[in-house]
């Protein structure tokens, strides 16, 4: 059981990444663009779902969690499909999880650098109003 715990907590951190990378970073930006543009325009609901799940991390890592259930056979509690449904449900949970604190760190990030760059902008003000070199 407490392997079974250590893959659950493991596996989801792959999981997390590639739903993450997937849908947020630039690297993939014109297929998220491109993905988005087609989840809105195609006439057939089940293709605007197809595209959508491209562009959402809860929806895609749901997908990722499939393709890494299938790599891993991993199973949680049960030994039979039951275990595959439970381990799915876990890891979708739990990679979610890490993706939110992920994005939750990126924003303090991205807060704390405008936070500097503002009080530099007002150093950089005041010593030039002083007539003083930094």
């Amino acid at each position: 059981m407490e392997r079974q715990l250590v893959f659950l907590v493991v596996l989801a951190i792959p999981i997390a990444s590639v739903a993450w990378t997937v849908t947020h970073e630039e690297v993939f930006h014109e297929l998220h663009e491109w993905c988005v543009a087609k989840s809105l325009s195609c006439k057939r609901a089940l293709s605007r779902k197809a595209f959508y799940l491209f562009t959402c991390d809860y929806c895609f890592s749901h997908w990722v969690t499939i393709v890494v259930l299938f790599i891993t056979r991993y199973r949680l509690l049960y030994d039979d499909w039951r275990g595959y449904l439970i381990a799915g449900f876990a890891l979708v949970w739990l990679s979610n999880v890490y993706m939110s604190f992920f994005g939750r760190l990126r924003l303090e990030i991205r807060e704390d650098r405008i936070d500097i760059a503002a009080a530099e902008s007002r150093e950089r003000r005041v010593s030039g109003n002083t007539g003083m070199n930094p």
